[in-house]
């Protein structure tokens, strides 16, 4: 049976404190506050963006740095590998010498002979440079001619003997200069006596090693010597950190003005056809119905157009012709053909999304179609946006290459990593430098992209977010 119970005035006095008990808080953060503090915990999406901050610092910043400039060839230093500066020997400027001859020896044999010695006392006269190498030998007797070999490994016998340098058409020719394209590194000159006509089965081999060298007038021309200094003195060549590449041209400095078309067209053409794919996908999505229909099959027709025959036609239309850079096309056939993929992706989401309970209160209060897609619904998608320009970016960088490789993108001298790499293809095997550095460089951004995406993925998901 319940009973009644008057009330006093203390019943009515404030709770004691309760200071002393334990109190679970939270701070205010807004969503981009707390995006940015989860995205910290991921240690590869943190490192993957200090390697595009730093990629931006070597295209932005680093030519100010390293002043070289990527088109001026070296020619003393083709297709060097990275290493410390060199220093070269400084010699005169080539001056044309007579062809040695022995004329106590007939330029020709009495007859046909049926066999010939090999040649003898083979030797370097003066000192071997990359500028000159002068051999001398004695002459054979009934020899007709000699011919000249080079090669940059040791022959054996009549195989291997390399490039062949000169045939010479006289028994009494005893020497020969060979000026070639050559290096400082170890070659290899065989000698084989003739009738003037055929070759005989001897040789003789001779093991010479050039010194690096650059001529007076080179080395003033390059501003590595004053007019006072002479021939026989050390100079310091210029020095290629990462090497050069088949035309002595400065592997840095080109790379760095690489930098500058490759991720001009990976970044801006990804960057403004997947925020018109964000836009048109969002309103297709959002509008549904007879709209939506005609607006993805206008994207399917898009889809449809062939990219290659309209690079091509862009290229005529620019006036863009054989061996020029077409840049500017590729730039505009990027956006202009790729953004129904971010489209259908969007307007996926929007379908899914503009169901949710919040989107229709957002309704009821007035929202109209553009507040609620550009403040509600896009802002959900930013998970699948940010993955579709993560992937946009190597892929434009990869279609760079494609074009450059067949001749449609961007053409020498301007330099970028897919040019870079075609041309490296060339020499892989004897200087796999020229194609490692722009491949490595292409490898490091696409890795850097798809790891900062996939963090920002996480970071930006309000559904992980609420599982924490």
């Amino acid at each position: 049976m319940n009973t009644l119970r008057t009330l006093t005035e203390a019943d009515f006095q404030p709770a004691p404190s309760q200071d002393n008990l334990e109190q679970i808080s939270r701070p205010s953060l807004s969503y981009w506050q707390d995006a940015w503090i989860r995205l910290k915990k991921n240690t590869r999406a943190l490192i993957s963006l200090y390697l595009i901050v730093g990629l931006a610092f070597f295209t932005l910043i680093g030519p100010w740095i390293w002043t070289k400039d990527p088109a001026a060839q070296d020619l003393d230093q083709i297709s060097q590998a990275p290493a410390l500066p060199k220093t070269a020997l400084l010699v005169k400027d080539f001056e044309p010498s007579a062809t040695p001859i022995d004329t106590t020896h007939p330029p020709a044999p009495s007859g046909y002979p049926d066999a010939l010695d090999a040649v003898t006392g083979l030797t370097v006269l003066g000192t071997p440079t990359t500028q000159s190498v002068r051999l001398s030998w004695s002459p054979v007797d009934q020899a007709g001619g000699y011919s000249v070999y080079r090669s940059e490994s040791a022959p054996e016998g009549l195989m291997g003997l390399g490039l062949p340098l000169a045939s010479l058409t006289a028994g009494n020719i005893v020497g020969f200069e060979d000026r070639l394209n050559l290096k400082s590194q170890t070659y290899y000159y065989s000698i084989i006596p003739t009738d003037g006509f055929d070759e005989f089965d001897v040789v003789s081999t001779l093991e010479v090693s050039p010194q690096q060298s650059i001529t007076v007038s080179q080395a003033l021309e390059r501003q590595l010597i004053d007019s006072d200094d002479r021939p026989g003195q050390t100079v310091q060549l210029a020095f290629h950190p990462l090497g050069t590449d088949y035309l002595g041209r400065d592997m840095l400095a080109r790379l760095m003005q690489g930098a500058r078309v490759s991720l001009f067209i990976g970044v801006v053409a990804p960057l403004i056809y997947v925020l018109f794919g964000v836009f048109y996908g969002g309103f297709a999505g959002y509008l549904g119905g007879t709209t939506d229909q005609v607006l993805m099959r206008f994207a399917d027709f898009v889809v449809a157009l062939p990219f290659l025959l309209f690079m091509i036609l862009f290229k005529i239309a620019f006036g863009i012709g054989p061996g020029e850079s077409g840049i500017l096309p590729m730039l505009i056939a990027l956006i202009l053909l790729l953004w129904p993929a971010t489209a259908r992706l969007v307007r996926g989401q929007v379908l899914r999304i503009r169901e949710q309970g919040y989107i229709e209160a957002a309704r009821l209060l007035g929202g109209g179609p553009s507040y609620l897609i550009a403040r509600h619904i896009i802002p959900n998608t930013m998970g699948v946006i940010l993955v579709t320009l993560t992937f946009a970016v190597p892929s434009a960088i990869f279609t760079e290459a494609f074009l450059s490789f067949i001749g449609m993108g961007v053409a020498p001298p301007t330099p970028s990593w897919g040019s870079m790499c075609n041309e490296g293809v060339k020499t892989m095997l004897s200087h796999p430098h020229e194609l490692f550095f722009p491949a490595l460089f292409i490898s490091i951004t696409v890795l850097a992209f798809n790891l900062l995406g996939d963090g920002l993925t996480e970071a930006l998901d309000s559904k992980m977010r609420s599982k924490e």
